[in-house]
């Protein structure tokens, strides 16, 4: 299976941070089989990511969208506009989304079937908090957010998900492998359960303090099919080295 590295920029980047995406572009080059490369820089800078990005190897992508297509809804976007500004995928359900917005993981499902309908690849988010891991709770978890945030249609459209426990984000810590096997083994095996065939194609990616050291590591393990990258994808050189040990693998 063909891994999939996207970087995730949040709210970071004005219009200077478009050259760190000339920069990836170019240490793509022609691009390489064994690997996808995607970048969802902030919404203020996705049309232009995207006219930079058109005809290479890399992808460009959103972080969030709503369930609608159009209408009263001051400050939203919806997923159609992202695939008109060019977007190929976008991120939902991130825990800080989750977190900081109330998102549940039912309106989670409804902007997964938005994207859908306007033709984008939804990356969907689930993780554990430290308080769950630590009551052995994180499989249950986890599980239970997949099954409420992928609608039944998902088995007729491509989507990825992204393990991204949420005491290891942006904290320098990682679970230790067998824990990520674990967990990741344990939603390969939901997917295909309820999807069949377009759950075992499904790219499951690890999110959660990912960096170029510890990238090659994770992408080894079972059932990995890539990364979902915080802030070392902020610069060239760091996304383009964990990009780099995905097509070593």
């Amino acid at each position: 299976m063909r891994k999939l590295i996207a970087g995730n920029w949040k709210m970071n980047g004005l219009c200077a941070a478009v050259a760190e995406i000339d920069a990836i572009i170019a240490g793509l080059g022609s691009g390489d089989p064994r690997a996808e490369a995607l970048v969802c820089p902030p919404a203020t800078l996705l049309a232009a990511c995207a006219g930079r990005a058109a005809g290479t190897p890399l992808g460009i992508g959103a972080q969030d969208c709503h369930t609608g297509r159009s209408g009263a809804h001051t400050g939203d976007i919806s997923a159609e506009m992202l695939k008109d500004a060019g977007a190929s995928h976008v991120i939902l359900g991130h825990s800080e989304r989750r977190a900081a917005h109330g998102e549940l993981s039912a309106l989670v499902n409804l902007k997964v079937l938005a994207a859908f309908g306007a033709g984008l690849v939804p990356v969907v988010c689930v993780g554990e908090s430290l308080s769950d891991r630590e009551a052995g709770l994180a499989e249950a978890v986890v599980l239970g957010q997949l099954d409420a945030s992928l609608p039944r249609e998902a088995a007729s459209h491509p989507f990825a998900v992204a393990y991204e426990p949420v005491w290891a984000i942006g904290t320098g810590r990682t679970p230790v492998p067998g824990e990520i096997a674990s967990v990741h083994a344990a939603i390969r095996a939901a997917l295909v359960r309820r999807f069949g065939t377009a759950g075992d194609r499904a790219p499951v990616l690890y999110g959660g303090s990912v960096t170029p050291g510890n990238a090659a590591a994770i992408l080894a393990l079972d059932n990995v099919g890539g990364c979902l990258v915080g802030g070392a994808s902020l610069k060239a050189e760091g996304f383009l080295a964990i990009w780099a040990a995905a097509v070593q693998k």
